[in-house]
Formats: structure tokens, sequence, C-alpha cells
């Protein structure tokens, strides 16, 4: 939820409320329905077990094919983008065992654990447990969730091993994801069912995940239709808060999903797949007693949440350079919270691939997302209004332009959508590439993105503290949202090297530079008064509005080095720096250093794979991470490591540690509620069986 601190820092309320209690102020972490499910495996062909890559060169690395940055496919060394790529094979090395983990190796992205099931990951800066200027979208369903502007990672659970690639862009997406891909996207594309037949059992245990397990099978039906099956469970246990003691934050989550593609002519394909999960979550919140309460309680909760989603998507093929998509999907969820709220969204999207001529390669397409919300606040927290219906209608349009053959390309393109609060949003983009030869590329790129605003900056109704106001009168301290807020944008200019100096040294590097305008900051209101709830009162608001501006640069470097058959080492260093300001009428004094000390300057990792026999791997990642100003977490560097052990296709085990250097540290405060934990060193061991 986009609840910034710096309404404590206001001096309307500097009186009322120490900062120290605001940081950790007033929401819980949801909880789910619990329900059972059974999945009957019958023996089948063992599924595919992942593919090494010790003999696949550096070259063919970098000439995999993505799909995020125009919705076609491209050769990721020709992309005038900053893209990284999360292979399989980097999924199976990495020891994560949920996806806020696995996006740690991505260089420029920010990955910061909260607490036990709360994560703060953004793209180039403005990271918060809700980062509103990151995009993730699922097998082409966005999960970017409009009532707090970000993404519920806790929900975010799928089985790693159907994950085919996790494709990253850092920095804005806009022209072709359309708003709140400002500064990064998150596109997680997983394997179809041709690549999943036979069964697979995955169990597991340590200290922090007690138990976990996954159960799969595939199949098919004829020639012509493929499918899986699978359930997911996991139990973790809690952190320790900052004072060593227990943090209440443990978590469990039950899953359930299935996918079919089906082939029903030479040029249609059909893919439907869907997902229902239940779990349950403790965290420590803060909450208002009363009216009069002179500040925030902190409150032990438990909190269910549960969710499903079914999506159909259908391909068809014109010829060898043209095709046509239709995809349909419903969502929907119930996080029973401190606003306990219920969401169903439906959405529609259509593109198109037309290329014209020997120069010219068109994409378009138009999209629909009707989105139902009804909430129950309390004394705390609340929307007004509490139920909310939005439609968002959307077209995109780029033409890539051969300007000489395999040397110079030229990208243009914009999307156009309208939301309910900020109306019209047009974000254009162009982009260049300049091949010197097949191992050397350069790109450049101006784009323009926008956020949207999320209803909790809209709506929002947060009371934080009560004091006695004037005449003894009973007062209250509270944040209102703005219903006329707009958007924040950002003028994006970036430049990118990609090289494969050899088929074993290659490197890609990005620098960009970022015009910030209308960043939401926290404003004095008119006082009012109001009846209920009683004690009758005075109410001293705070609101959103568009008066802050800035800037910010930095540079990414990612490089890759095969140094034998059998050991790779992967690379990444990041350096930003944000700069942010507010008109000379604004009276927040806050939100600038928020924002600026948020995010570390400088990052690093460095990864390495060895495959000490075939049948044995052993893998270790070192990550450092720069102090967060503003929140006051000092620097910290976490380190894997894992030995893997495959007997033939159809076991493997694996024995992996986490964060081994410290047996705890913090890696991020929250502004939302959540309280921040202490990570904990991790162990676990784990079986594969596939048959």
């Amino acid at each position: 939820m986009r609840i910034r601190r710096s309404f404590a820092r206001h001096p309307a309320c500097a009186a009322v409320l120490p900062e120290s209690q605001v940081r950790s102020c007033c929401f819980t972490r949801p909880l789910f329905l619990l329900f059972a499910l059974a999945l009957s495996i019958v023996p089948a062909k063992a599924q595919e077990a992942p593919r090494d890559l010790g003999s696949t060169s550096v070259e063919d690395l970098m000439n995999i094919e993505v799909v995020s940055v125009s919705k076609k496919e491209q050769k990721l060394s020709l992309i005038a983008t900053a893209v990284f790529v999360i292979t399989a094979e980097d999924v199976e090395r990495s020891g994560a065992t949920n996806i806020p983990d696995l996006l740690r190796i991505v260089p420029g992205l920010n990955v910061a654990q909260v607490n036990s099931n709360t994560w703060a990951i953004s793209a180039r800066g403005f990271n918060q447990e809700f980062s509103n200027e990151l995009l993730v979208v699922v097998d082409g369903r966005n999960v970017y969730v409009p009532t707090f502007g970000g993404v519920f990672w806790d929900a975010l659970d799928l089985p790693l091993e159907n994950i085919e690639r996790i494709e990253v862009i850092r920095g804005p997406g806009g022209s072709t994801w359309g708003a709140n891909a400002v500064n990064g996207v998150i596109n997680v594309i997983t394997k179809t069912a041709a690549k999943t037949h036979g069964g697979l059992v995955v169990a597991g245990a340590g200290n922090l995940e007690p138990g976990f397990v996954t159960g799969q099978y595939g199949g098919n039906f004829g020639n012509n239709v493929d499918y899986r099956v699978f359930t997911r469970y996991f139990n973790k246990n809690h952190m320790d808060d900052p004072n060593g003691q227990d943090g209440r934050d443990e978590w469990h989550i039950l899953r359930g999903g299935f996918r079919v593609d089906g082939r029903l002519s030479k040029k249609d394909t059909l893919v439907l797949d869907g997902d229902i999960y239940t779990g349950m979550e403790r965290d420590t919140v803060s909450l208002l007693a009363s009216v009069t309460s002179p500040s925030l309680v902190k409150t032990i909760t438990q909190t269910n949440l549960s969710g499903a989603d079914v999506r159909a998507d259908w391909n068809h093929s014109y010829s060898p350079r043209s095709e046509s998509a239709l995809a349909v999907a419903y969502d929907t969820y119930e996080r029973l919270d401190v606003l306990r709220e219920q969401r169903r969204t439906i959405s529609l999207d259509f593109q198109h691939h037309l290329p014209w001529g020997r120069r010219q390669d068109f994409v378009w397409g138009l999209g629909y997302r009707y989105s139902v919300s009804r909430t129950d606040g309390n004394l705390t927290v609340a929307l007004n209004p509490a139920d909310l219906n939005t439609n968002l209608f959307s077209a995109f349009l780029q033409d890539e332009i051969t300007l000489i053959p395999e040397k110079l390309s030229l990208t243009i393109g914009t999307k156009l959508e309208h939301n309910n609060y900020s109306g019209f949003t047009l974000m254009p983009s162009a982009r260049v590439t300049f091949a010197q030869d097949s191992r050397h590329s350069l790109w450049a790129a101006v784009s323009r993105a926008a956020r949207t605003p999320a209803e909790i900056d809209a709506a929002v109704r947060l009371n934080f503290a009560g004091f006695p106001g004037p005449g003894g009168v009973p007062a209250l301290a509270a944040l209102i949202g703005n219903p006329h807020i707009k958007n924040e944008g950002l003028l994006a200019y970036e430049l990118g090297y990609r090289a494969s100096f050899s088929e074993r040294i290659s490197v890609d590097v990005a620098a960009f530079y970022n015009l910030y305008d209308h960043q939401i900051t926290t404003e004095p209101a008119a006082p009012f008064f109001e009846s209920s709830p009683l004690p009758a009162h005075l109410v001293i608001p705070l609101t959103s509005q568009n008066f802050g501006h800035g800037e910010s640069h930095g540079v990414e470097i990612a490089a890759h080095w095969k140094i034998t058959e059998r050991w790779t080492l992967s690379s990444g260093y990041t350096f930003e720096r944000i700069h942010m300001h507010t008109n000379s009428f604004s009276q927040d004094t806050g939100t600038s250093s928020e924002v600026e000390g948020a995010d570390p300057h400088v990052q690093a990792q460095l990864r390495s794979h060895v495959s000490v026999t075939p049948s044995l791997a052993w893998n270790v990642s070192a990550y450092f991470v720069d102090r967060l100003v503003d929140l006051q977490v000092p620097s910290y560097t976490r380190l894997d490591t894992g030995l893997s052990w495959r007997a033939g296709e159809r076991w493997s085990l694996s024995v992996v540690g986490q964060n081994l250097l410290q047996d705890r540290h913090l890696e991020f405060v929250s502004d939302v509620g959540s309280l921040a934990t202490l990570i904990k060193r991790g162990a676990y061991v784990k079986l594969s069986w596939r048959y």
C-alpha cells in the first residue's frame, strides 16, 4: 500500500506521532481460506530434466529470443533495451525457493526482504513494499494490484520447475505494456505443457521452511493436446524482530493449477491455464484503538488470503512472419486484512504482428480491463468509496524500421490508455540499434512513461493519532486521498552496449538518465469537523498532491565468463543516484529524502557454477547491497551456496545454504505497516523425482 512515511515528518503533525511509531503503522497482511487439493499421479514418461548449459557458448546465450520488449520474438543481442533473462538453468542453479529470491541475480534490480512473507522489489530506485513503478506479468496476465499500486509477492508463487524464463526489463516499458511500467517490467514465462510430460515430485525441508512439496503430472490427449496439473504446498517459519523476539510472521500457502496446450489447426493454437490458492500469514501491525488514542498500537494479526485465475490465449498464424493473439483472463482474490478486500478482474487483449515490405515490421494491439473491488475498512484505515468499479481502455502501435540491413534499425511506438482517475495517458518511445558486427552492438532510447494513481492515492482515509485540539476539543490526524491526483511521469534517456568478445566472454552495459515529474508529495489540507465516530472531533488532514520532481542516473553492468568447459562466472555491478525535489510552494519535508535514501547506491554480485562431474554441480553466489540511508539499514553481503547431485535422469538431490555470512541481518523497513524482521541464515535439503 502506498502510504508515504513523510506525513509523519510534516510540521503539522510533528507533535502528534513520533516517526518511529509511524514507520510501523497500520496494515496487516492478508489471511487465506484453507482447502484441500488432491492430485492423482499416473506412471508415464519422466519429465524432462533441466539441461546443463556447460556446453553452450556465451554467444548463444546472447542470442536468446525474448518477447517482452515489443511483444514479438527478438534476439537479446539486437534489442534497444536493458534486458536480463533468467533461464530455466539459472533457476535450478540459484538455490532459490521463491520468485523474489530468484530475482536477486538480476543486475539493476533491488530485492529486499521485509519479513518472512513480505518483499520490496524495484528497478532503478523508488523501492518500497508496493513498488508502484514496476510492472509484473505472468504468462501475459498483469498481476499489478490497482488498490495499492504494486504486487503481492506472497501470492506470486509458482513451481519454479515450470518456469521457462523470466525476462526483466530495467527501464520504461510503457509504450508496450502501458501505465506503471515506469522503471521496469518483469515478465514470467512458464513452460509449455509439452515440455512437462510425465510425473514430478519435489520435497524438501529446512530450518526456515520446515516443509515444502510439489506434485505434478503432464501428458497428452492424442497428437494435438498437451496438459499438466500440479499442486504445491510450503510452510515457512517466523523470523526474529530487531529485539531478537519472535516476529510472528510465519505463513503457509497451498496452491493447485493446470495448463492445456491445444493445436486446433496448422495455423491455430489455444492455451488454457489457471490456478487456485489459499493460505495464512501472521504479522505485527499498528492500529489506532480509538479517536483519542495518542499513537498506534502494535497488534499481532492473522490474515487469510485466497485467490484464483484462469486465462485463455488463442494464437493464429497468417504466415511465418505474421500472427495474431487474443487473450481473455479472469482473476479474483480475497485478502482478509485490515481492508478486507475482495477483487475480481476480467481483461481482454488483442495484438497483431504484421510485416510491411522488407524493412518495416508492425505490432499493434487493443486492450480492455474491468475490475470490481469491495473493501471493509476500520478506524485506522478505509477507502472512500469503499467499493469501486474501474475500466481501463488501451491501444498500442510499434513499428520496427530497418534502416541498414543487419546494421541499423529504428523502433518507434506508443501506447494510449484511459483510466478512471487521470483520463488519457500517452506513452511514446523511440529506440535505435547499431550492430557493428555479429558480436558488438550499441543502442540508445528515449521514452515517456507514467504511473497512474492507485486507489489509496485517491481514496484512502488513514487515521494515525488522536490528541487534544484547540480548546480541548479532540483532534484526529489523518491522511486523506486526493480524488484529483494526477499521473506521475518519467522521461528516460538510455544508452547501452553489448559485446561477445569470444565464445567465452560477454558484457552487457546500460546507462540511464531519468527525469521525473508530478511526483506525489504529502501536503496539509483544511481542517474539518466530524461527529462520527464518537467523540466528535476535529480532523487535521494531510493529502496527496503532485508537487514533486527529480532526476536519477546510473549504470548497470553484467558480465559472463566461461572459464573452462566446466566452470562459469557471472557478475553484476549497479550504481545509481536519485535526487528528488519539491516545488517552492510545497510543505512536504520528507518525501524527497525518503525516495533518495530507500535504495542502495551500489550493488554487486558474483555467481559461480562448477560442474564437478557430469552428475555433481557446485554453485556459489555472493551479493553485496549498500546501506539504505533513510531507512537506517546497514550494508550487507549475502552468500549462498549449494551442491546438486543427479542420479540418472530421474533423481536429483540438492543441499543449499543461504545467508551464510550472518546469522541475522536487516534488509528493509516497510512504509506501510509490515513489521521488519531480521533475515535468518538458512539451509535446506531438496529431493526431486521425475518419472
